[in-house]
C-alpha cells in the first residue's frame, strides 16, 4: 500500500479563506433580508469551512495522530520522578526503655526520599513495534476518511445547489404560465363584454388560472426548502433577522456541458483514485497489526530501569546527612498460563482481519456500483435533453399558433389552453433533465474522484522555512475554478509534506 501522510485540515480551511477574501465571487449581504449571495465555488469553499461533517473529519485526523503518538513513546524511555517526605510527631518515635526512666529515640522525625529512575522496554515479542504499524495505518484511515469527506460534501453542495437554480428556474415557468393564463383570462372577459364569446369561456380561463396557481405556490415552498438545505450543508446558521427570508441567494444557470468517459476507463480511475477504498485498506493493515499486538501476550516483557536516589538518614533530623547512589535493575513478566486469554485475542483479531478483508473486498463493488449508475444517470440525462433541445421551440410556436387562430376566430379557447399546459410542461421537462444531468454529474465526478485532484511532496528539513513562506492560494488553470495550496509538517520531524486540493467544476 503506496503511504501517505496525513495533511491538516487547518491548512484546507485557511487556503479557503484566504481564497475566498481575494475572489470575485466573494459573498455578500442583500438589504434587510440578511441574504448571501454564493456562486457555486464560493458556496464549495464556504462547506470546506464549515460542514460540520469536514470538520468532525478533521477531529478524526487529529485524534488518530494523538493515537500514534501515544503508541510511538511506549518504544522511548520513560523517565519518572518519585518523592516522598514524612514529618512524624516526636511522641511517635521516643520510647521508654523500662523502669530506670530512660528514654530512647527510634526514628528521625522528618524523612525524605527523591529517586530519579528511566524505563525503556527491552523486549515485549513485538507489541510496541505492532501496535505503532497499527496507529500509523489508522492515521492513514482517518486522512482517507477526510478526503472522502470533502469529496462527498463537495458532490452535496453541488446537487443542492443545481436544485436551487432548479427549483428557481421552475418558478420563472410557473409565473410565465400564470401571466399567460391572466392573459387570456383578461381577453376572455373583454370578449364577453364585447358579447362575441360566451360566459362558459371566462369560467374556463379562471378555472384554469385558479389550477395553475397552487403549482406557483408549490414551486416558491419548494425553492425555499431548497435554499434552507443548502444553507444547513454550507453550516450557516439562523439569523433571526433575516425574517423568513431564505438564507441564500444562489447565482448561476443550469448547464449542459458534456462531460465523456467510457465506462470501463472510469470503473478503472475510481478503483485507482478513491479516497474510500484506500481508507478499508488502511484499515485491513490496522487490523493485520493488531493482530501482532495480540500474538504479544505470547511473550514474555523485560524491561530495563535505570536511575539515581537521594535519600535521608533515618536515625537523625540532619538534613544534611543524605545518602545517595545509583540504582540499576530489570523486571521481567510472563504470561505463562492464562486459562487461553491470549489465544482467546488472538482469534479475535483474526476475526477482526477477515472481517476487514471481506469490507474491503465488497467496498470494490460498491465503488463499481456507484460508478455505473452515476454513469446511468448522466446517460439519462444527456438523453432527455437531446430529445428537448426542440421541444420547447416548437411547444412555443404551437402557443403563437393556437393564440393567433383564437384571435382570428378560426381556433377555440380549448386549443390555446392546451398549448399553453404544453409548453409548462416541455418548459420543465428541460429544465429537470438540465438538473438529472448537472446531478448525476456531480455524482459522478465523486465516485470517480475526479473532482479533487490531491498531490503529496516530501522536502528534506531544510526547505521547511521556504516551504511555509512560499504556501501561498494560486489561481488555478481553467476549466478549473477552485484552488487550494499550502504546506504542513509531517509528524515526523525529518519530513515535510506540500499538499494541493483543487476542484473543478
Amino acid at each position: 500500500m503506496k503511504r501517505f501522510t496525513t495533511i491538516s485540515a487547518a491548512l484546507v480551511l485557511l487556503s479557503a479563506r484566504l481564497l475566498i477574501a481575494g475572489s470575485e465571487t466573494k459573498t455578500e449581504t442583500i438589504g434587510a433580508t440578511n441574504s448571501r449571495t454564493f456562486t457555486l465555488q464560493a458556496a464549495i469553499l464556504t462547506a470546506l469551512q464549515q460542514n460540520p461533517d469536514i470538520l468532525r473529519a478533521r477531529q478524526e485526523i487529529e485524534r488518530t495522530k494523538g493515537i500514534y503518538i501515544q503508541f510511538r513513546a511506549g518504544a522511548l524511555p520513560r523517565v519518572d520522578s518519585n518523592a516522598t517526605f514524612q514529618d512524624t510527631d516526636p511522641r511517635l518515635t521516643q520510647f521508654n526503655s523500662g523502669f530506670n526512666g530512660f528514654s530512647t529515640s527510634g526514628s528521625a522525625e522528618r524523612q525524605y526520599n527523591l529517586q530519579l529512575v528511566a524505563t525503556q522496554v527491552v523486549f515485549a515479542g513485538g507489541r510496541i513495534v505492532s501496535q505503532i504499524r497499527s496507529a500509523d495505518f489508522q492515521r492513514d484511515s482517518s486522512y482517507y476518511g477526510f478526503r472522502n469527506e470533502v469529496d462527498q460534501v463537495i458532490a452535496t453542495v453541488r446537487q443542492q445547489f443545481y436544485l436551487v437554480l432548479l427549483d428557481r428556474a421552475l418558478i420563472g415557468v410557473q409565473e410565465e404560465s400564470v401571466r399567460l393564463l391572466q392573459s387570456q383570462l383578461q381577453d376572455q372577459e373583454n370578449r364577453f363584454e364585447a358579447g362575441t364569446v360566451p360566459r362558459f369561456n371566462v369560467l374556463q380561463a379562471q378555472v384554469a388560472l385558479s389550477n395553475q396557481q397552487p403549482q406557483l405556490i408549490t414551486a416558491q415552498n419548494n425553492y425555499r426548502i431548497a435554499q434552507l438545505q443548502l444553507a444547513k450543508t454550507l453550516g450557516l446558521d439562523f439569523k433571526p433577522n433575516r425574517s423568513d427570508y431564505a438564507p441564500v441567494n444562489a447565482v448561476g444557470d443550469l448547464r449542459y456541458e458534456p462531460r465523456v468517459m467510457p465506462l470501463a476507463k472510469a470503473i478503472e480511475v475510481a478503483k485507482e483514485n478513491r479516497p474510500f477504498l484506500k481508507q478499508q485498506k488502511a484499515n485491513v493493515l490496522s487490523n493485520a497489526a493488531q493482530v501482532g499486538v495480540a500474538r504479544s501476550g505470547f511473550f514474555p516483557q523485560l524491561n530495563a530501569t535505570g536511575g539515581y536516589e537521594f535519600r535521608s538518614s533515618p536515625f537523625t533530623d540532619n538534613i544534611h546527612d543524605v545518602r545517595e547512589g545509583y540504582i540499576f535493575g530489570g523486571t521481567g513478566t510472563w504470561a505463562i498460563w492464562n486459562w487461553g486469554t491470549t489465544y482467546g485475542q488472538v482469534k479475535q483479531a483474526r476475526a477482526v482481519l477477515e472481517e476487514s478483508k471481506i469490507t474491503y473486498d465488497d467496498a470494490g463493488r460498491q465503488v463499481e456500483l456507484e460508478v455505473q449508475q452515476a454513469y446511468s444517470n448522466m446517460q439519462q440525462g444527456r438523453e432527455l435533453i437531446q430529445s428537448q433541445e426542440k421541444n420547447v421551440e416548437q411547444a412555443e410556436e404551437a402557443l403563437r399558433l393556437a393564440s393567433a387562430r383564437l384571435g382570428a376566430g378560426a381556433g377555440t379557447q380549448l386549443e390555446v389552453l392546451d398549448a399553453r399546459v404544453q409548453l409548462t410542461t416541455a418548459q420543465s421537462t428541460r429544465l429537470q433533465a438540465l438538473y438529472t444531468y448537472n446531478a448525476a454529474l456531480a455524482e459522478f465526478d465523486r465516485v470517480t474522484a475526479t473532482e479533487i485532484t490531491y498531490s503529496s511532496e516530501l522536502d528534506e528539513p531544510y526547505t521547511r522555512k521556504k516551504l511555509k513562506t512560499d504556501a501561498v492560494p494560486t489561481p488555478a488553470p481553467k476549466p478549473t475554478p477552485l484552488s487550494l495550496t499550502g504546506s504542513a509538517p509531517l509528524p515526523k520531524s525529518s519530513r515535510q509534506t506540500t499538499s494541493q486540493i483543487s476542484t473543478s467544476k
